[in-house]
């Protein structure tokens, strides 16, 4: 994540780390560490909570992996997902009866509540129609991002929860992450005066983009949505956190799809990378991308992605790379998804406080947890902490602990799909008062 925030009135500067301090002698660093000792929710303070998962893939599976690391405040006591080899995994894993496994959400729907709350992690055109059948259950319900892919659908899901008096989160997993946090609480506490501009960037690496929006589950908005609302929705919304109460006047969007096209193939490139004569001199090659992880033992995401039938080892890893979208040359695929008074900057490390008036510089360090779990170290730790707070409200009945609730998700999901329609009228739109 890089972020720069502009702002008047106090003549300070929260910046990158790496930039060299203009007055060193003055320099003092916070003695904080900010380290918290232990977990803030203990397996004795609040009751377990049972989860039926919903799409059990990398996002599904990230989740569920609190119950095994907590068990005495998680368990997953169900699974619906249309791979019968997911199915086993997590019916072994969590130990989960066998009428509790279904081949779709419909069916989980239709039997009597077993469940005190259920995570939805499907694709995302399949989010609305499970969310609103669980919300009329009496289901507490993790939503996994984008809520949904029309703004009627995600108005509907918000409607439905809050008449039915459930608890609803949805994965804006980055509002969890320390340093957005502690950005938020130092724009709140005047620290650099009122914000009049935010700059934010979200850097995709090459082939991340490459295996998720060219190759990937989200190449194109027939079997997805939009670029901006499948990845981005994240960055509307940690802007909505950081200005609060602030509203959204006028929005315009601007892009097209310009690099990963046809037109740009290279010359004598294959149809696959497996039998491309350019592939050695290709950085999207999925040779690089998969076989050489998976040569290293590395058979996590996004390896597992690519190995949909759940055996994970170099020739189904082969196999898929020479059938399957992930083995595609990235040129020829069917993707159509695109891509001062005084300053805040936070680009990975420590967040600064340049204070132009004491001529003092402070070196602010953002809480973190003794122990997060490797399958929930993602996002810097927020898919943790995520996790960790929806299971904690759903216990304590406390939706007051949810950061990503209806309302504000609703409001900044909105922004996204109207940043959509300006860049595809080409023009700057002027928001209503709902905005």
């Amino acid at each position: 994540m890089a972020f720069s925030c502009f702002s008047r009135g106090k003549g300070r500067t929260l910046q990158d780390p790496h930039r060299p301090a203009k007055e060193e002698e003055n320099i003092k660093k916070e003695d904080q560490k900010d380290t918290e000792n232990c977990n803030s929710n203990t397996e004795e303070e609040v009751r377990c909570v049972s989860v039926l998962v919903v799409g059990a893939g990398s996002r599904g599976s990230c989740y569920t992996s609190y119950a095994t690391c907590f068990p005495k405040l998680m368990k997953v006591v169900g699974v619906a997902d249309p791979r019968a080899c997911v199915r086993e995994e997590h019916r072994k894993l969590h130990n989960i009866d066998e009428d509790k496994l279904f081949e779709n959400w419909a069916d989980a729907a239709e039997v009597e509540k077993f469940a005190d709350a259920v995570i939805i992690a499907t694709p995302d055109r399949l989010h609305k129609d499970p969310a609103v059948a669980f919300a009329r259950k009496g289901y507490h319900m993790l939503l996994e991002k984008p809520m949904a892919v029309t703004p009627e659908d995600c108005r509907e899901i918000v409607s439905v929860c809050k008449e039915n008096g459930v608890i609803l989160s949805v994965g804006h997993v980055m509002r969890y992450h320390r340093v957005s946090k502690k950005i938020k609480e130092l724009i709140d506490s005047g620290a650099i005066g009122d914000v009049v501009h935010i700059q934010h960037m979200e850097p995709v690496g090459y082939w991340h983009f490459a295996h998720s929006f060219v190759r990937g589950n989200w190449r194109n908005e027939k079997e997805s949505t939009f670029s901006l609302l499948a990845k981005s929705c994240h960055d509307i919304d940690l802007i909505c956190y950081w200005l609060g109460k602030k509203r959204c006047l006028k929005v315009s969007s601007f892009g097209s799809l310009s690099h990963f096209t046809k037109e740009n193939k290279p010359k004598d490139a294959g149809s696959r990378c497996l039998d491309c004569s350019v592939e050695e001199t290709c950085p999207y090659s999925a040779k690089k991308l998969y076989l050489e992880r998976a040569e290293k033992g590395m058979f996590g995401w996004p390896v597992a992605v690519v190995c949909s039938n759940g055996v994970y080892d170099i020739e189904s890893l082969t196999d898929a790379l020479k059938t399957g979208p992930y083995g595609r040359c990235i040129y020829d695929c069917d993707n159509d998804v695109v891509s001062n008074q005084g300053e805040l900057c936070y680009n990975g490390g420590e967040i600064e406080v340049h204070d132009f008036t004491a001529r003092m510089t402070y070196r602010i360090h953002a809480k973190h947890t003794a122990f997060i779990p490797p399958h929930l170290a993602a996002h810097g730790g927020a898919d943790y902490y995520l996790i960790e707070n929806f299971i904690s409200a759903v216990a304590k009945g406390d939706p007051s602990l949810i950061q990503t609730g209806p309302d504000e998700t609703l409001r900044s999901h909105l922004l996204v799909f109207e940043a959509e329609r300006s860049r595809r009228e080409s023009c700057v739109l002027h928001l209503d008062d709902e905005l």
